[in-house]
């Protein structure tokens, strides 16, 4: 059993990230005194501004977003006990096919050796033991993610520091599942409507972590982004979807240099 404090860091793309597919574990992991560290490589300049203004929208004013969205990400990450937090300040790229994805100083198109050496720079100070961050498709393609990713893949591999890294996943059944409860429900879903290969097959989900105590503070948290809520229909579902959703995170791990199982419930199995 290790007697020094073991360490958590999660990689995400935009201020709200850290809740939906993290939120759990980091919370879980705070309150077991191991340290987390939350890394965000942009600041959401593309997101909805003060009043709901949309990116491309006159009066959207970057600059407010940014500022609004960072007092957000103080208040989610104040929610969920995370103790340190990292920002790479990275301008946010937008969706795919939007005309932010063009600009040279967006996240997506900062050359990969710089942004993942300053990530690097980070692993040593934080030596973390468990990495988490996104698929190669940045779970659902967005370019932030995907950058997310690539820049986590090469700064583990120039540091050679985790003994674990993962991948954040939804569970497909689990999702499935979820998407009819709501239909029956009646719930809103607005204009999100998933294909029917949404999420992670199960097959490749090698850690399930229970975090169905955390489920309020995870929607506190989401709730604490509060200028995305249009872009956030999980805080219009009902709370027994919320429940299901939020209650159960789901990983895929990449690699680990110590014995674990080949199916955990815990991100630090072999750890402790």
């Amino acid at each position: 059993m290790m007697n020094r404090q073991l360490t958590l860091m999660a990689v995400h793309a935009h201020p709200d990230d850290e809740v939906l597919s993290t939120g759990g574990v980091l919370a879980l992991a705070s309150d077991q005194g191991i340290r987390t560290v939350l890394v965000t490589c942009t600041n959401g300049e593309q997101g909805d501004g003060p009043g709901g203004v949309k990116p491309g929208e006159p009066g959207h004013d970057e600059a407010a977003v940014r500022t609004l969205r960072l007092e957000e990400l103080r208040e989610s990450v104040a929610l969920l006990g995370i103790s340190d937090v990292e920002l790479l300040g990275y301008h946010d790229s937008g969706m795919v096919g939007w005309a932010g994805n063009e600009r040279p100083e967006a996240f997506a198109n900062v050359p990969l050796d710089q942004a993942a050496g300053r990530l690097a720079e980070l692993m040593e100070r934080y030596r973390p033991d468990v990495v988490v961050t996104y698929d190669e498709n940045g779970g659902y393609g967005h370019p932030d993610h995907i950058q997310a990713h690539r820049i986590t893949v090469a700064a583990i591999e120039r540091t050679g520091i985790p003994a674990k890294f993962y991948h954040a996943a939804l569970s497909r059944s689990g999702m499935a599942d979820l998407f009819e409860y709501l239909r029956s429900s009646g719930t809103d879903l607005g204009d999100f409507e998933p294909p029917e290969d949404f999420g992670t097959p199960d097959e490749q989900i090698t850690t399930r972590v229970d975090v169905s105590p955390y489920v309020v503070r995870k929607r506190k948290a989401l709730e604490a982004h509060a200028s995305q809520g249009d872009n956030i229909f999980m805080l219009r579902m009902p709370e027994e979807g919320q429940r299901r959703m939020f209650g159960r995170e789901s990983f895929v791990r990449q690699f680990s240099t110590v014995p674990t199982p080949e199916h955990e419930d815990d991100l630090f199995a072999g750890l402790r």
